[in-house]
């Protein structure tokens, strides 16, 4: 598995979500690859099916059809103790809601992962104080997330996600719920811990000024990959290196 780690491949993917007798069918024909340590933004309007994919790379759903690996390992033949097991070594989780717990500090919220890996205290206070203080929140370790900012509260759900040093990040529309300055220190935060650590990020949104700070935009609309390339950003950074080279 070594040798795959940070890297998502997904081949013939298709997906339904049963509502009674109904099958509602979310997902065709699904495939793509995702190198490790890419950055990479999944687009489309609500209801294309992007965070349905996003939970099927999770191991959250299984596909109906189709195989889905991550960092090598084939995800859709593990029974849920393996697959949670998976993910908490794995995966690393950024929601749009922050999803901290009220009545714990930043640095208790960020040590969790931590605990329920079986770390020892000293250990994952050491390294909850660490993401912190990258993610540039050493002096608000002790704050509960009813005292700190959209923002701030972002930072510590960020550094939760790494703090298990997992080889891909996937998050859920990440800036959703920030205003557009917060939204690019954000992105900025994301974007300098996928190159500082070859991280694999895989954001879903719906906003382009988002998806052009990714290194590629995968599009989908109605279930289906409708287009890739890559990014204004992407594009301007490989002119750069390409002056630099001549």
């Amino acid at each position: 598995m070594t040798n795959k780690l940070g890297e998502l491949t997904v081949e013939g993917v298709n997906h339904s979500y049963s509502s009674g007798k109904l099958k509602l069918p979310v997902l065709f024909d699904i495939s793509l690859h995702i190198k490790a340590g890419e950055f990479v933004a999944l687009c489309g309007s609500s209801g294309s099916g992007k965070t349905s994919l996003l939970n099927l790379l999770a191991g959250l759903t299984k596909p109906e059809q189709g195989k889905i690996w991550v960092s090598g390992q084939e995800i859709s033949s593990l029974n849920e103790n393996k697959l949670c097991v998976f993910r908490r070594n794995y995966l690393g989780f950024v929601f749009q809601s922050f999803n901290l717990l009220p009545n714990l500090t930043a640095l208790e919220n960020v040590e969790l992962p931590l605990v329920f890996a079986g770390e020892k205290k000293r250990i994952r206070r050491q390294r909850a104080e660490q993401m912190l203080e990258l993610v540039g929140l050493a002096d608000r370790i002790h704050h509960k997330p009813n005292e700190l900012s959209g923002g701030q509260q972002q930072r510590v759900s960020i550094a939760r996600a790494l703090v298990n040093k997992p080889s891909i990040v996937l998050a859920d529309e990440p800036t959703g719920n920030l205003d557009s300055v917060t939204e690019l220190e954000i992105l900025q935060l994301m974007r300098s811990l996928n190159r500082e650590h070859g991280t694999t990020f895989v954001i879903v949104t719906h906003d382009d000024q988002v998806a052009q700070q990714s290194d590629r935009i995968i599009f989908l609309k109605d279930g289906r990959i409708i287009d890739e390339r890559q990014s204004a950003r992407a594009g301007s950074e490989m002119k750069v290196m390409s002056h630099e080279a001549d």
